[in-house]
């Protein structure tokens, strides 16, 4: 008879200790893991191939049949499965109201040219440079996802896309937006290789964002979120695009940005 999962009682376990480490990005690079929330975005990391190495479940909600199928899931793959009361479970992920799952991935660390084909004529792709918010990254990720983008380049020194405010922002978009990092000239190298076009959003931008061209095979580049691009990767670009604003404010927030670029990109493709 198989055995149930073991049940972790103390605050003081290693494994307690090791996955509530995942919050630093010392442990998480030291380690290659980071850490996903909730039995959804868990189950589509396992869907989707992704390696768990271990898989924390409350005790409370194991036996309901979402929960319990998903167990099956990860033990199948590998992944060591235990059951946590609640508090051991807003312990690790430092919330208040923990979800029911939390499971420890493995990173995945890959060049643009790397990238997994897909089955497009024109891909569209979103590179950001040197993006520091978590937040603004995984809502990007995100938002690339819903518009069927083709992957997200990230450039430069950019946050760390496994960090807990960038996968709880991706909600699950980690697992399916291929993402790759660079330097920003082999990128470029790469980009010009494929006959990628390259547009930017900018301040100094000579034409408005929805007369930017992308429906030929397309770069869509984001600068940081204070500096911008810097004069070299924007004298780089094909097209310097605006986005129009008008009022107080004089600048969106970078994720709000990306969206209207993205979006724009995709409704000049016919929503395809």
């Amino acid at each position: 008879m198989k055995r149930p999962p073991e049940l972790l009682t103390s605050p003081s376990n290693p494994l307690i200790k090791a996955l509530k480490g995942l919050e630093r990005k010392k442990e998480r690079v030291e380690s290659g893991l980071f850490l996903a929330e909730g039995a959804r975005i868990v189950g589509e990391g396992l869907a989707r191939g992704w390696t768990a190495e271990t898989v924390v479940v409350a005790a409370d909600m194991a036996d309901r049949p979402q929960i319990a199928a998903l167990v099956r899931t990860a033990a199948a793959s590998g992944a060591r499965v235990v059951l946590a009361p609640e508090r051991l479970m807003t312990k690790i992920t430092q919330k208040d109201n923990a979800q029911s799952v939390v499971a420890a991935f493995r990173q995945r660390h890959i060049a643009p040219d790397a990238l997994p084909a897909r089955q497009s004529a024109a891909p569209l792709y979103v590179a950001l440079y040197e993006v520091r918010d978590p937040g603004n990254l995984g809502t990007i990720l995100r938002t690339a996802d819903c518009a069927g983008a083709s992957g997200v380049i990230l450039l430069g020194t950019c946050c760390d896309p496994y960090s807990f405010e960038a996968v709880r922002a991706s909600m699950g978009s980690i697992f399916d937006m291929p993402f790759a990092e660079a330097s920003f000239d082999t990128f470029n190298t790469w980009r010009r290789a494929k006959g990628l076009s390259l547009t930017a959003a900018s301040v100094n931008g000579t034409i408005r964002h929805d007369a930017a061209p992308f429906t030929a095979p397309s770069v869509i580049i984001m600068g940081n979120e204070q500096a911008g691009l810097p004069a070299d990767v924007e004298a780089a670009c094909d097209h310097l695009s605006l986005i129009p604003m008008r009022g107080g404010a004089d600048s969106l927030n970078l994720a709000q940005a990306t969206a209207i670029m993205i979006y724009e990109a995709w409704r000049q493709r016919g929503y395809a």
